[in-house]
């Protein structure tokens, strides 16, 4: 929502995140706004208890190489869940749209196939100036907001293991 600051959020929401792991992607493509989606991660993590040495960060090429990048980390890294962070501004082609629904559908099969949570830190922005709004701009830091969601995700899935093992007798992957 165009009125949304993303680093908004109640804090007192947030789990603790100490012993969590994170992988954390980010596109080479429009990096100015990667970085600074990243930085907000970054930051947003550590205020949450991350240890930095639990934090583990590599480059694509592109926004659509997110998902094979998410895939490759999930079998390799050892991670409680995967960040992908990327930029796709509109352009005068339909190419906005195949990258956008591409990468969208990726993530989105990761999630249904992989037992690591995805989370989807992607701008889909028609100017580079809602990008830079969206990535430590006036409308806050979308980085921040993937960082949390993670969070809550692991957390989450750790509730749902442990009612597995307490009310059925086994941790169901």
């Amino acid at each position: 929502m165009a009125t949304k600051n993303l680093s908004e959020y109640d804090i007192n929401t947030v789990p603790s995140a100490e012993k969590m792991r994170f992988g954390i992607l980010v596109s080479e493509w429009n990096n100015e706004i990667t970085e600074a989606l990243y930085k907000g991660t970054f930051e947003t993590l550590l205020k949450h208890r991350v240890k930095e040495e639990d934090i583990i960060k590599e480059y694509v090429p592109g926004t659509f190489e997110l998902t094979y990048g998410a895939q490759s980390m999930i079998k390799s890294a050892n991670v409680d869940a995967v960040i992908v962070l990327g930029c796709v501004i509109q352009g005068e082609t339909r190419h906005f749209d195949f990258i956008c629904q591409g990468v969208a559908q990726g993530i989105t099969d990761l999630n249904r196939m992989q037992n690591i949570p995805v989370i989807f830190g992607v701008l889909t922005t028609e100017t580079q100036q809602q990008a830079i709004d969206r990535a430590g701009g006036k409308l806050g830091n979308k980085g921040d907001e993937a960082a949390v969601t993670a969070i809550k995700m692991i957390a989450f899935k750790k509730r749902q293991n442990a009612f597995w093992e307490n009310e059925i007798g086994f941790i169901k992957s």
